[in-house]
């Protein structure tokens, strides 16, 4: 009988909405700046943005460097070879080769300027020195005038031996006009850049704006009380479908155990009942109908009994409780187990002789774990319980313990009616009992102790088919 029913109608939009309904307004009233997606695409429109440019800026500088250095050196071993030449034959040779230069310049982008000691002018295409020539061997870009034009020259000045001035130099206006397409280009390339950019964090943006509404959509529904729903997946097997799938098996473990928590109020309220039931009756009928105090002593002797078998299954519950909490863990310590499983095998062999039954035991010398003794010791036990319970007379309990490669594992095999398989998915859920166990004594609590303090000691506790009867096997890692 279910005594939690679900909640009414709307009973989740009246408990929870308002609150998600303030926390929505208050995400929606956040400056635009705050959201996670637009910070997410301004840093990629950001690197991007510093990336190009950081490209497009070195391929300009390079490009506009290199021919600067070209024109450089072109001036500088003309410069070296006018030098020469006034080293070897004075002024006159000196005259005769800026004649020679200047008759042979096809391109006419050479500049040539000599003055003699008094600033007369000897020899050049240029009729005057340009203004802001102030020192000498070093390097100026400056207007000059020739031929009745004005352009820009990038000079170098010697002084000579006698005291003349020699002006070298480069028509850079084509340099230059270089220069200017190569900036308007880099500032075309910015744009289309920064308009690259812009897309592409508008794209980026979308995406995973798309992707947050999918989960945001998935958990306010969830909170809303509709735990079917999903976090949708897009197929591509990309991180965002990895993320999906997380979240999807966190929910689809949150369902679990919030049907394993419906389940297990109802199973109390079914399984305490009739104990709480009887025991009421008993006294009730005691204090109604007993003559002797010896028959009002029994009846309460009775319904201790059976108020302590109730006490008892919160025990277990409880205790299940701490050992999946993981607050055990602060006890482990390095024991060899083989010591323990001896102790157990000695005390049930006796039970099993007074019953008819045959414990068959192996147990290695040493199997050494890092774990809680007495946890491992009761998990065990609920094993040998189960088997001794369901073997029938006659037959033999195998109990056997050994290394399996770095595990331990511990295996328990009777040949009792078993556990079908349908029923061993379930097995160890709380208070669940398969129809072979109906009939019998127990709480249904055995198993789930047994798997919780498997999974506390980082194992796992399989049920397999004996061929006839159950297979119980704990593996759990054994180390110190």
């Amino acid at each position: 009988m279910d005594t939690n029913p679900r909640p009414e109608a709307g009973y989740y939009d009246r408990v929870v909405s308002p609150e998600l309904t303030i926390r929505v307004q208050r995400q929606r009233a956040k400056p635009l700046i705050r959201s996670a997606g637009v910070r997410f695409a301004l840093l990629y429109a950001v690197v991007f943005g510093v990336s190009s440019f950081t490209l497009a800026f070195s391929l300009w500088y390079s490009t506009v460097g290199l021919l600067q250095r070209q024109v450089q050196d072109a001036i500088r071993a003309d410069g070296t070879a006018l030098t020469a030449d006034y080293m070897r034959g004075g002024l006159d040779d000196l005259v005769t080769a800026l004649h020679d230069r200047l008759s042979e310049n096809v391109d006419g982008d050479r500049v040539y300027l000599l003055l003699n000691p008094q600033g007369a002018r000897l020899a050049g295409n240029l009729d005057v020195m340009p203004a802001g020539i102030n020192a000498m061997e070093s390097w100026f870009e400056l207007p000059v005038r020739r031929q009745g034009e004005t352009s820009s020259a990038l000079l170098r000045a010697y002084r000579l031996d006698d005291g003349s001035e020699l002006l070298v130099g480069r028509d850079v206006r084509a340099r230059t006009e270089l220069r200017d397409v190569l900036s308007d280009g880099l500032l075309w390339a910015m744009i289309i850049m920064f308009g690259l950019g812009l897309g592409g964090a508008i794209l980026i943006r979308s995406l995973f704006r798309r992707m947050m509404q999918d989960i945001s959509a998935t958990t306010r529904a969830i909170a809303r009380g509709d735990l079917t729903r999903r976090v949708p997946k897009t197929g591509d097997g990309d991180e965002f479908d990895e993320l999906a799938g997380i979240i999807n098996d966190m929910l689809d473990r949150i369902t679990r155990l919030m049907d394993g928590v419906r389940q297990v109020s109802n199973a109390i309220a079914h399984d305490l009942r009739t104990p709480i039931t009887r025991a009421r009756t008993r006294l009730e009928d005691a204090s109604l109908h007993a003559k002797t105090s010896d028959d009002l002593q029994l009846a309460i002797e009775r319904a201790t009994l059976d108020l302590d078998g109730i006490v008892g299954v919160f025990e277990a519950l409880l205790r299940i409780a701490e050992i999946e909490a993981g607050s055990r863990r602060a006890a482990f310590a390095g024991i060899d187990l083989s010591h323990v499983l001896h102790d157990l095998d000695e005390l049930y062999r006796v039970v099993a002789e007074e019953r008819g039954l045959y414990i068959e035991t192996s147990i290695a010398r040493f199997l050494p774990l890092l774990g809680d003794r007495d946890l491992v010791q009761q998990a065990v036990a609920n094993l040998l319980d189960n088997a001794l319970k369901f073997a029938p007379a006659g037959t033999v309990i195998s109990f056997i313990a050994r290394l399996e490669g770095s595990d331990v594992e511990i295996t328990i095999a009777d040949r009792g009616p078993g556990i079908t398989a349908k029923d061993r998915t379930r097995a160890t859920e709380r208070f669940f009992r398969a129809e072979s166990a109906r009939n019998t004594s127990g709480s249904g609590l055995g198993l789930a102790l047994v798997s919780a303090v498997a999974q506390l000691h980082n194992g796992t506790l399989r049920l397999e088919d004996n061929f006839p009867g159950l297979r119980a096997v704990i593996a759990m890692p054994g180390r110190w």
